[in-house]
């Protein structure tokens, strides 16, 4: 579709939000806060909330570049995309979406993992592993920074400003009977929705106009430290991992579920590299059989909720995130 016929979506005073701007290298992704009041509202809509690697995308003349939500280029590990999004036929833009692995009709970080950080993939893989990138936002288009306008303006933008099939999806939203979508999300085995205010602008941060309703608890944390592994485990028995607070890394507990043989092998590999005679963890836990790590990895584990002293209740690995420091992991405390 021509950039035309995208801003004939917006009415007259959607427009007058528009600023012409020359396109910026990098911009920050507008983050979402973890809530556990959940709500319906007409003043809202509400999204799926997507098992990936947020993705940045920029596109200026003949060139695509994808980063991650910590500036990390993506563009060689997904080169399907990038050749999806070049051939649009509309003006330069800048879209925001998740990078997702499908298995069945469920996204699958633990597949996913098979193409994050892989430069270069070659044809094998990324047939065995396609990718989709599911679109949500659109805070740049044809020479215009569009981030002042409202959500569902920015929304219906990129519906008409991209086409969209094979690798490219576009994220459906509902708006109002919030509350029920989640019951279905959870019935569904999906991670959770995203609620979105209706009038909300684009801010390059994390706002409370984007709240995250989970239906299972899944945090980001460092690991810090491994144990010995017993009966038929090969490598590691369970990962130690911990979160940052006020500068010291604070323990969260052991991990000991998730992993598959493929995953115990590789990421035992890369524990050992960073093995320390140094307990990263302040103050220092007393676990029997423990390795330390130097505190580079970052995982996301799954788990029933925290306990009272700050640990991990029947936690579960889910993989290795690239697109985070280490250093910027905290506990996500829920908001009302």
């Amino acid at each position: 579709m021509t950039a035309a016929a995208a801003w004939n979506a917006l009415a007259e005073s959607e427009r007058a939000l528009l600023r012409k701007k020359r396109q910026p290298p990098w911009m920050e992704p507008m983050l979402a806060t973890l809530t556990d009041e959940h709500f319906s509202d007409p003043g809202w809509i509400y999204e799926r909330k997507l098992d990936g690697v947020r993705c940045l995308a920029f596109r200026c003349g003949d060139r695509v570049r994808l980063y991650s939500r910590n500036r990390r280029d993506m563009s060689a590990t997904y080169p399907e995309l990038v050749r999806a999004l070049s051939r649009q036929r509309c003006g330069d833009f800048i879209v925001d979406g998740e990078i997702v692995a499908m298995d069945g009709k469920a996204t699958s970080f633990a597949r996913l993992q098979a193409r994050m950080g892989v430069a270069d993939p070659g044809p094998a893989l990324v047939r065995a592993v396609p990718v989709h990138l599911y679109l949500f936002d659109i805070p740049f288009f044809d020479g215009f920074d569009t981030t002042r306008l409202p959500v569902t303006a920015r929304k219906k933008l990129l519906a008409r400003a991209l086409r969209f099939g094979g690798a490219l999806a576009y994220t459906e939203h509902r708006a109002e009977h919030g509350v029920t979508f989640l019951e279905e999300a959870c019935r569904q085995g999906w991670e959770g929705l995203i609620a979105k205010l209706a009038s909300g602008t684009y801010a390059c941060r994390r706002s409370r106009d984007w709240l995250k309703f989970k239906c299972l608890a899944r945090q980001e944390l460092v690991i810090g430290g491994y144990t010995d592994p017993t009966g038929a485990r090969t490598s590691f028995g369970a990962l130690l991992v911990g979160y940052y607070e006020r500068g010291r890394l604070r323990y969260a507990g052991k991990v000991g579920t998730g992993f598959t043989a493929a995953t115990l092998e590789s990421l035992g590999a890369k524990l050992r590299r960073l093995t320390t005679d140094r307990c990263p963890f302040e103050p220092a836990p007393r676990v029997r059989g423990a390795h330390w790590a130097r505190p580079a990895l970052v995982g996301e584990f799954g788990f029933t909720e925290w306990t009272n002293d700050g640990k991990l209740r029947h936690p579960r690995f889910y993989g290795l995130r690239t697109d985070k420091k280490a250093g910027d992991v905290r506990r996500e405390r829920p908001k009302a």
